[in-house]
C-alpha cells in the first residue's frame, strides 16, 4: 500500500504564489520519478513538472520560469511545486504522481494523489 497526501492548494489572485506539497508513504523501496499534473474542467490531465531520483527536472512549456519542482532534502519521499506568477489559466486540480517500486522484486508502479484545487481569480 502506498499513500500520497497532497496539500497547499487554494484561491489566489493573478500574479500570486502557492506551494503544493505531496508526501508519499507506505510500501516504498525506491522512488524513480515524482511529478505534478493538472486537469482543468473539460480538459485532459496534463503534465506540469517532474523530477527524477537524480534531480533532473522537466517542465511543461506553459509553466517554465514560473513553477519550480523540488524534493525535500531531509525526506526524499516529499515533493513540492512552487507556483509563482499565477495566471487564471493555471486554474485546475493538481495531482501528484509518483513512480516507484515497493520492493527489489517488484517492478515500477504509478500512484496518484487525490488532487488539490488551485484557483487563480481576482
Amino acid at each position: 500500500q502506498v499513500q500520497l497526501v497532497e496539500s497547499g492548494g487554494g484561491l489566489v489572485q493573478p500574479g500570486g504564489s502557492l506551494r503544493l506539497s505531496c508526501a508519499a508513504s507506505g510500501s516504498i523501496f525506491s522512488i524513480y520519478v515524482m511529478g505534478w499534473y493538472r486537469q482543468a474542467p473539460g480538459n485532459q490531465r496534463d503534465l506540469v513538472a517532474t523530477i527524477t531520483s537524480g534531480g533532473s527536472t522537466n517542465y511543461a512549456d506553459s509553466v517554465k520560469g514560473r513553477f519550480t519542482i523540488s524534493r525535500d532534502n531531509a525526506n526524499k519521499n516529499t515533493v513540492y511545486l512552487q507556483l509563482n506568477t499565477l495566471k487564471p489559466e493555471d486554474t485546475a486540480v493538481y495531482y501528484c504522481n509518483v513512480l516507484l517500486s515497493s520492493s527489489r522484486y517488484e517492478g515500477q508502479k504509478s500512484y496518484w494523489g487525490q488532487g488539490t484545487q488551485v484557483t487563480v481569480s481576482s
